[in-house]
């Protein structure tokens, strides 16, 4: 334990480092203010023993300058004076003191009032230390549960990824799409890492759709669209009871992203503001990357008549707004497609087919 002795009185000074030195503490001895203050804030103590009498600064006005420090707040400050004035008492209190000693100091109570402020300051380290290491704790077991969760959403697009192999790969670049027009749209950093995250799970209702429709070649009948429309429900039902609020993410995105702004969509034909930011914006990305895709049914569209067809549906099938976000975004986007470019058509402008149009609606 390191005590803080400020005297300007050098025989004071030895006699208050003795009576330290036998409580097996070490002495920081100052005998001028001016030096404790140029020695902070590397100065290190636990406790300071502070003369109310000094030249330049007297004890209060030391310790009102020490307390400017962060470092030093809270450090418990002993006043040793002579003066029994009750005004400068009330004022030492003020200034952060705890307790006096009066001159001339008698050892026995010196040494039984430090050997208390000893105990005390030792049990706060030794209680900050603990709270210490059970926030490090608890912060290490957050993280652990985090890439738990980030493990089963892999684990479940993987698991969906076998009834289309092109589910993998779509899944991740609307994940990174997603973000991107997240991080325009001027949302915390967090929650567009969350979306980038969740959003892969917006298809996980499809392993419950039968293969003869999702993988059908040709037009889908009318009866089988509406087969089509039930994984959004499916998904949303297969991830919402999660205590994850990951999982309860990506529920919210399962549930919502084929829902439209002018009310048109489904499954619950939601309008506007009414449908959740996180579906509007993961339908952006969803309808980008399969208008730009190559699939056994369809032809990829160009990336300029794709980015043509989604401003010309602002404020009818998408959000204006996140509209706007994704322009801002296509820079990122670009780059995201660059480095997963298998599929996609850069340059090309294929008229879209009906069936394309339907699936990306």
């Amino acid at each position: 334990m390191r005590i803080l002795l400020i005297d300007d009185n050098r025989t004071n000074l030895v006699f208050l480092t003795k009576l330290v030195e036998k409580l097996g503490c070490e002495a920081l001895a100052y005998t001028s203010p001016e030096d404790v203050l140029t020695d902070m804030p590397r100065l290190d103590y636990d406790i300071a023993v502070i003369d109310y009498q000094m030249p330049m600064y007297n004890g209060i006005e030391l310790l009102t300058e020490v307390s400017r420090f962060e470092k030093y707040r809270g450090k418990p400050a002993v006043f040793v004076t002579a003066d029994g004035d009750t005004a400068v008492r009330m004022a030492a209190l003020d200034a952060g003191a705890i307790d006096f000693l009066t001159k001339p100091v008698n050892p026995l109570e010196f040494q039984a009032r430090m050997r208390n402020l000893v105990a005390l300051v030792d049990a706060q380290n030794k209680l900050a230390d603990k709270a210490a290491w059970l926030r490090a704790e608890v912060d290490k077991a957050v993280s652990e549960l985090r890439s738990r969760e980030e493990e089963i959403i892999e684990r479940l697009t993987l698991a969906a990824s076998y009834k289309d192999a092109e589910t993998a790969k779509h899944t991740k670049r609307v994940g990174e799409y997603s973000e991107a027009i997240a991080l325009e749209f001027g949302l915390p950093t967090t929650l567009c890492s969350d979306i980038r995250l969740a959003s892969p799970m917006h298809d996980i209702g499809k392993v419950a759709i039968p293969d003869a429709v999702l993988l059908k070649k040709g037009m889908l009948t009318e009866q089988e669209f509406a087969e089509m429309q039930k994984h959004t429900t499916v998904g949303c039902d297969i991830l919402r009871e999660s205590k994850s609020s990951l999982l309860q993410l990506a529920a919210e995105i399962a549930g919502s992203h084929h829902e439209r702004w002018d009310g048109q969509g489904y499954p619950l034909r939601l309008t506007g503001s009414a449908i959740p930011l996180s579906g509007r914006i993961v339908a952006l990305a969803d309808n980008f990357d399969a208008l730009t895709t190559a699939r056994p049914y369809k032809e990829a569209w160009s990336v300029e008549k794709a980015v043509e067809h989604i401003l010309g549906r602002a404020g009818s099938q998408f959000d204006p707004t996140c509209v706007q976000a994704f322009e801002r975004a296509l820079p990122s986007i670009l780059r995201i497609m660059l480095e997963n470019a298998e599929g996609i058509n850069h340059e090309r402008a294929a008229a879209p087919d009906n069936n394309a149009a339907v699936i990306a609606a």
